[in-house]
């Protein structure tokens, strides 16, 4: 004995006419969407967490990197503007088209990934507890004013080649 599939093809014959086939399929496609938008955020953030863990390492192993977070507020400076940049370039006025799917890769996975604020916040406090008051002041100072810039910067440069000619 043959059973019909609900996903695939079409109804079979005995088939009730009130559109819980169609439903079903619906919903199977809404969930394997949202299955798949969770595996390009997660597959973004791999991306962005090895990125930020190479850079941060690259910048730990100078010599000012080591007595202040110089890596965490190189990366936030750079994530903020990418996230300004993409964003501005790829939405609706944007110079670039990109679907949804791609916006979330990039902007939630990758740069969720990649910038550390909560690598900052520890570090912060951690210089507080050590009694650095003027680099835990620093590093909330200069992280939130070139994070800010990072990210206004980003979204001027996106305004601007979404403005100029592409040609």
């Amino acid at each position: 004995m043959e059973f019909a599939n609900p996903f695939k093809g079409e109804p079979p014959d005995d088939f009730s006419a009130d559109n819980s086939y169609r439903e079903t399929a619906n919903v199977r496609r809404t969930v394997g969407f949202f299955m798949l938008m969770y595996l390009w955020v997660a597959l973004g953030s791999a991306l962005g967490g090895v990125s930020r863990f190479w850079l941060s390492g690259l910048i730990a192993a100078t010599k000012f990197g080591s007595t202040f977070p110089l890596g965490t507020l190189v990366i936030n400076v750079t994530g903020s503007f990418a996230i300004g940049f993409f964003n501005a370039s790829t939405d609706t006025d944007g110079r670039f088209f990109a679907p949804a799917s791609v916006r979330t890769f990039f902007m939630i996975g990758v740069c969720g990934g990649y910038t550390t604020f909560s690598s900052f916040s520890l570090q912060t406090l951690n210089l507080a507890n050590e009694g650095e008051w003027f680099r835990a002041g620093a590093n909330v100072f200069f992280s939130v004013v070139l994070c800010l810039a990072g990210v206004w910067l980003g979204h001027i440069l996106a305004n601007y080649l979404n403005s100029t000619n592409e040609g």
